[in-house]
């Protein structure tokens, strides 16, 4: 008999998260929401249909008493197609945070997935199929900033 994994079960482990679903974006989406990354940190090979984003995380899985972030790794597997919009790819010194990983479904198990930033940049990647992969990549560490995003919804 196979039970479902219980949050203490990480016991505050990197995470490694496939998404196959919407329901499974939505997990990873909510994991992601105020990551930040350089313009620098995106890639698609094109060859192997797949695009990269080498996040700064920020951790809530945690109820750690100071704000931590930890490098991840944010794949998208099956890309046949990427487009930029609001994004200054030429800016090398530019930051972009990221507010949610989101997919508009299209026929037969194709759709777009949609990386939508701060400051009304967005990356849309059209797939053949949904599978996304997060993995973080090194151990937690002190926010610079020491405090979490405050989106002004109070």
């Amino acid at each position: 008999m196979t039970e479902d994994a219980r949050f203490e079960d990480a016991q505050g482990g990197p995470l490694r998260l496939r998404a196959l679903d919407l329901d499974d974006l939505a997990v990873v989406s909510s994991l992601v929401q105020d990551a930040v990354l350089p313009v620098t940190e995106m890639r698609w090979d094109h060859v192997q249909r797949r695009f990269g984003l080498l996040l700064n995380r920020l951790r809530r899985e945690d109820d750690a008493a100071e704000v931590e972030r930890v490098r991840t790794v944010l794949v998208v597997e099956d890309v046949m197609a990427v487009r930029t919009s609001g994004i200054e790819r030429e800016d090398r010194d530019l930051v972009c945070a990221v507010l949610s990983v989101t997919m508009e479904p299209g026929e037969d198990g194709t759709g777009t997935v949609m990386i939508t930033l701060a400051g009304d940049g967005a990356i849309a990647l059209s797939v053949e199929a949904l599978e996304v992969t997060l993995r973080d990549v090194t151990r937690p560490y002190h926010a610079p900033s020491g405090k979490f995003p405050d989106h002004g919804l109070d």
